[in-house]
């Protein structure tokens, strides 16, 4: 089977390390561990790889955060995948740093991408993995939170994190995404 595995973030070098790009972090490390290289292809960065007798296409959307849906609408169609097999990882204000939720569906909790994503396939019936990022800012700071560096802190415990985001996009694939939420939604 063919899924599509999309990570959220922003181009560019100023956004590269901040904690609304986990999505493409998510990914990058989803590509090094089973060994795909990112090109550069229409709408975005996109790797192609096969894991357990799956094919695998993972999306960097080259669109920005408010336009991933053109992206994420433009591969489900050219490679023929159904919405039930497209999974897309996101940053989420609302949960502690490192905690992941799997949903099948869902609101987009204020998120662009999410939001963009929803509009152009008509709903919010596909399957994401949120990374929590905090929400550890002053009121009306949110933009600068989130579009801000990670702490020392974050940086040490990130590399664990992302593995563990990587084990439950590979688990939402292989074992679909009901058996992957009682394995990964965690409590912090």
């Amino acid at each position: 089977m063919k899924f599509l595995i999309v990570g959220l973030g922003n181009i560019g070098p100023e956004y590269a390390e901040t904690r609304h790009n986990i999505g493409f972090k998510t990914v990058d490390a989803l590509a090094e561990q089973v060994g795909a290289a990112f090109g550069a292809d229409r709408y975005g960065a996109v790797a192609t790889c096969r894991y357990r007798g799956n094919e695998l296409i993972l999306l960097k959307p080259s669109t920005y955060m408010n336009l991933s849906g053109k992206a994420v609408r433009y591969w489900m169609q050219k490679e023929r995948i159904p919405i039930e097999r497209v999974f897309v990882a996101v940053d989420d204000i609302a949960l502690p740093f490192s905690t992941l939720r799997i949903r099948k569906g869902g609101s987009d909790g204020g998120h662009n991408g999410l939001k963009s994503i929803a509009e152009c396939l008509g709903g919010q019936n596909y399957a994401r993995l949120r990374f929590g990022i905090g929400g550890d800012f002053p009121r009306g700071a949110q933009v600068d939170y989130v579009l801000g560096e990670w702490t020392q802190d974050e940086k040490s415990r990130l590399p664990e994190a992302l593995q563990t985001a990587v084990d439950a996009l590979l688990a939402c694939v292989v074992e679909g995404p009901d058996r992957a939420m009682n394995r990964f939604n965690t409590k912090k």
